[in-house]
């Protein structure tokens, strides 16, 4: 099974494009924290930046409502990109959004 939620902020502003099918896609950075304790018992932070991508019927909302720092609970799943970069095979795992919650 291929599921994630995360709650977290928007770590950047949204980028939008187009594919050559002519769908919209908005891109950006969902920053969340996790606390955890370290071996003397302290509380410790440790922060993510994960890749978002949404499609369709996300992409005016994000681009309405999605400023950097926005609070976001996103559902969706995890998707690897495989591209050219120099002349040699690069990929980006992120997370394409099923459902998005602003909070």
């Amino acid at each position: 099974m291929n599921h994630v939620n995360l709650i977290g902020k928007m770590g950047t502003a949204p980028t939008f494009a187009k594919t050559e099918e002519g769908k919209l896609v908005a891109r950006f950075l969902l920053s969340t924290s996790e606390f955890y304790c370290d071996s003397k018992g302290t509380t410790k932070t440790r922060n993510n930046n994960h890749r978002i991508s949404a499609w369709g019927r996300w992409v005016p909302i994000i681009e309405e409502y999605g400023i950097e720092g926005t609070r976001l609970a996103i559902e969706g799943k995890l998707i690897n990109r495989f591209y050219q970069s120099n002349g040699k095979p690069a990929c980006i795992t992120e997370v394409e959004v099923n459902d998005l919650i602003i909070m």
